[in-house]
């Protein structure tokens, strides 16, 4: 039972034996993006897809008889920042659940909060599975994530490139400071062998501080790699594709995952057509088509940065769901919806969560291929 206590106009925090029951005049979900820093072009473009999604939400009624409010903040990439950010989250704007980030070392960062705290978070594109699962195995009770994870992010990267592209010697060149990067290239690695593949290179760098990759490059072309893995995001990516090509390395493909990004083309220029990436979602999917054109509409600007976006975008349905199921303004409630998420179709994906790992459960690998200026849709693969 809910018991409600007002001063004035304030409502304010009951705890009762159900647990944290929030009385207010809004639902309040919060938002964790890179705004600045390296990540920027993802967390701007996840915050306008969510800020989109609510506004739909709320057009139509809202949830339990009242308006979502998206509290937003920007971790600016950093560990530390994203860990203040949730605390302040939880205890001072008292938000009923929090999607973001996009990163799995993001994630594994703020899971001891939130689960301390007791308020689920929804990882949009963070794909490590520390995230949703301690060291042991055992499940987080408040961590969640909407995409597939990186063993099996990294079986398709494996799978693509020794059986569709018929590539039989790797190199990797990963971020040996990055989870995800680490994890990326991990499950490749098990995998790569079990389709007749060879890695002949496994080189790393430092993110955010390396520029030059040519070393690592040269290695790798005398190693005469035919395919090379990125398990990276962004920015360093596109300059080892660049540098690749100008070292006169045509032949060599480029593969990678979910860390495409359609700002790379700034700085890769021509050397990013024929690259392949494992993703989450392609752009021509004709499911997504209204929210490409409502995006449009609402921040007159086309959503580049489209993984973050349809994650972003349908993160925040997934949580309005998981809010309307519980029945009520309580975090372990809606956290108790959450983990037993069953066939939920929404826009990108029809979503069934496995309660004893809180991933989704089968979701298909979109192969995009980087052809005439943007990521395309090439083929889906399960293994």
């Amino acid at each position: 039972m809910k018991k409600f206590l007002r001063c004035g106009l304030v409502a304010v925090l009951l705890l009762v034996s159900c647990g944290a029951v929030f009385a207010a005049d809004t639902l309040k979900i919060g938002y964790l993006a890179a705004l600045t820093g390296d990540w920027a072009a993802y967390g701007q473009t996840e915050e306008k897809a969510a800020r989109l999604a609510v506004d739909e939400i709320n057009a139509k009624g809202g949830v339990l008889g009242k308006n979502l409010e998206l509290v937003v903040y920007d971790f600016r990439t950093r560990a530390e920042d994203a860990v203040n950010a949730v605390r302040r989250m939880i205890e001072q704007d008292q938000v009923l659940a929090i999607v973001g980030a996009n990163g799995s070392g993001i994630n594994i960062a703020t899971a001891p909060v939130v689960n301390r705290l007791g308020v689920s978070q929804l990882g949009t594109v963070s794909t490590n599975p520390l995230v949703t699962v301690d060291e042991k195995g055992a499940v987080r009770p408040f961590s969640f994530r909407i995409c597939f994870t990186d063993p099996y992010q990294g079986k398709l990267i494996a799978y693509f490139s020794a059986k569709e592209i018929k590539k039989l010697n790797a190199a990797i060149l990963y971020d040996v400071g990055n989870d995800y990067s680490q994890g990326l290239r991990e499950f490749f690695m098990k995998s790569f062998g079990e389709y007749g593949g060879k890695v002949v290179a496994d080189l790393g760098f430092r993110g955010g501080q390396d520029v030059d990759f040519r070393a690592q490059l040269t290695e790798i072309r005398d190693k005469k790699a035919d395919v090379l893995v990125l398990p990276n995001m962004g920015k360093e990516m596109a300059l080892i594709m660049k540098q690749a090509r100008e070292l006169g390395m045509n032949d060599i493909v480029f593969v990678g995952g979910d860390g495409y990004g359609e700002f790379m083309w700034e700085i890769a220029g021509k050397a990013m057509e024929g690259s392949y990436w494992i993703n989450h979602v392609a752009p021509e999917d004709p499911a997504m088509q209204p929210f490409f054109k409502a995006y449009k509409a609402k921040w007159n600007d086309d959503c580049k940065e489209f993984v973050n976006g349809v994650l972003g975008y349908d993160s925040i349905y997934l949580v309005a769901d998981a809010i309307a199921r519980a029945g009520k303004a309580d975090p372990k409630a809606i956290a108790d919806a959450l983990a037993v998420t069953k066939d939920l179709k929404l826009h990108h994906a029809t979503i069934t969560m496995d309660p004893k790992t809180h991933n989704p459960l089968d979701k298909d690998g979109v192969v995009l291929i980087a052809k005439d200026g943007k990521g395309q849709f090439f083929k889906k693969i399960k293994p």
